[in-house]
């Protein structure tokens, strides 16, 4: 009862005084070695756009990867309870309400044709970090081909098992345990040389901010979209109001989401995650503000991003000579 009147006092504040949500807060809380990971290195160091950037991305560029190992272990924990829609992944649930019409809509901007009841039929799509597909199967049901990928095993497991109920979707859903890295290198070595160019749209919600590289992350969804495809990405904005409600107030105060779910040194500026996605080839298409309400617990769209934001880049067709790869560095991407 305390902390569902709380969380109308700090929703209520949220929209009148975001400075005062945070000061009232304060206060409460008293405060592998792979020849593509070498060229993922390689960009890291040559993209680096001076020390202020430097300073921001230079642990998470350093470590070659996208996966870290604790947000893995903590993800584990939970990997049999996604589908349970009033348990810890309610608000993952209820942002289906936007996150799939605006991956739908956006795409059918790009892609002309009409299918009548299935209207991404013909479409590949990538869910990166897809966790127990909350989103990956609603896209599959709008016709799209789908593939899910988690570096937790378990998570995959009940992706995969949760699939199988639905018949309609066993032809169009498919998931694997792998990183994106790893998913963009393969081919890497075989007759013609690497794989590129899968996927029309990649999909990362609620993924770049338990990423440990995202100079890796965004390397690797430019390398796998084809020319023109499309990326979307649900993110947390690395504010002082993030901070207050998205981890003191979700996480320890009204238990939205698990305690240690988000690390506010993660969360990234839609300023600054928009840099980073031009840096690899990406054209920021547009950039939406969005508000959950822990008492109703429905997502609806803001002008402000000060939060959470939605955003959706494209890939350039043309690409100049500096962003393409050297000859001996390979042309291919990894991550997951």
């Amino acid at each position: 009862m305390y902390s569902n009147k709380f969380g109308r006092i700090m929703f209520g504040l949220c929209c009148r005084n975001p400075a005062a949500v945070y000061g009232v807060v304060q206060r409460a809380a008293g405060r592998s070695g792979s020849s593509w990971t070498a060229v993922c290195k390689q960009r890291t160091l040559r993209r680096s756009a001076g020390p202020e950037v430097e300073r921001r991305h230079g642990a998470r560029s350093a470590s070659q990867s996208t996966v870290d190992p604790d947000e893995v272990r903590r993800f584990q924990s939970l990997a049999g309870k996604w589908w349970d829609e009033q348990g810890e992944f309610a608000a993952l649930h209820a942002m289906n309400d936007l996150r799939v019409p605006f991956i739908r809509d956006n795409l059918l901007n790009v892609h002309r044709a009409r299918h009548p009841g299935k209207p991404l039929a013909g479409l590949r799509i990538l869910d990166v970090g897809c966790g127990g597909g909350l989103l990956t199967e609603p896209l599959g049901r709008l016709g799209a081909n789908m593939l899910g990928v988690d570096p937790v095993e378990d998570s995959i497991g009940t992706a995969q098992l949760h699939c199988s109920y639905d018949p309609d979707l066993r032809d169009r859903v498919s998931y694997r345990t792998v990183t994106l890295e790893e998913l963009s290198a393969e081919g890497e070595g075989e007759p013609g040389g690497q794989r590129a160019a899968l996927f029309d749209a990649v999909v990362a919600s609620e993924v770049v901010e338990h990423l440990a590289d995202l100079e890796t992350f965004a390397f690797c969804c430019s390398h796998v979209l084809k020319p023109g495809g499309s990326l979307f990405i649900t993110t947390i904005n690395k504010t002082n109001l993030s901070y207050a409600l998205g981890i003191i107030v979700a996480e320890q105060l009204l238990h939205i989401v698990p305690s240690g779910t988000h690390d506010w040194e993660k969360f990234i500026s839609p300023e600054e995650l928009e840099r980073l996605l031009e840096s690899n080839g990406f054209s920021v298409q547009s950039v939406q503000g969005m508000l959950y309400n822990p008492v109703s617990g429905a997502w609806s769209w803001t002008n402000s991003t000060a939060i959470n934001y939605a955003l959706h880049a494209v890939k350039l067709r043309e690409q100049s000579e500096d962003s393409r790869p050297g000859p001996e560095e390979p042309a291919a991407a990894a991550h997951g």
